[in-house]
């Protein structure tokens, strides 16, 4: 073989060892009856959610108190994720500064033209609803763990 070939030849070898590198890499990750790709991670890992509300309604938990909240008001987990994701956060209403999770609370309209506040406590693997607060009506609510933090106050 003459040796201004040899150059090219190695380039060559090297691009066909990337591509073989690259396609087991992501046979890996691949589910092999289907085809597709499951994750093989935790899914909050790949967003920072320590650098402002994460939006996503897949790691919601709902509270005792917020599940008693909710009822009372007449505010359904439909009503709740809709907030989460439209909703705008009233930062003075809001402790982004809590340990170890930050409370955002997010204020909107839902379907049925009520105005509601609801609180979040976004943690590392999860997002808890605090708390549902009806803007607009008074609701006489007896919830187990009610305390004047979360109180209807404008």
């Amino acid at each position: 073989m003459n040796k201004k070939w040899l150059p090219l030849v190695l380039v060559v070898l090297l691009g066909l060892v990337l591509l073989l590198v690259r396609r087991c890499s992501n046979d890996h990750t691949a589910n092999t009856d289907t085809g597709k790709k499951t994750r093989t991670e935790d899914p909050a890992s790949t967003v920072n959610r320590n650098r402002g509300f994460d939006r996503r309604t897949s790691f919601l938990e709902y509270t005792r108190h917020a599940h008693c909240r909710m009822e009372c008001r007449h505010i359904t987990k439909t009503e709740v994720e809709g907030i989460m994701r439209d909703g705008r956060i009233n930062y003075s209403k809001s402790n982004v500064q809590a340990k170890p999770c930050p409370e955002y609370a997010l204020e909107g309209e839902t379907a049925d033209g009520q105005r509601v506040r609801i609180v979040f406590a976004q943690c590392d693997f999860k997002t808890k609803v605090v708390t549902a607060i009806d803007l607009g009506t008074e609701w006489e609510c007896s919830c187990p763990g009610d305390d004047k933090k979360h109180q209807n106050k404008r």
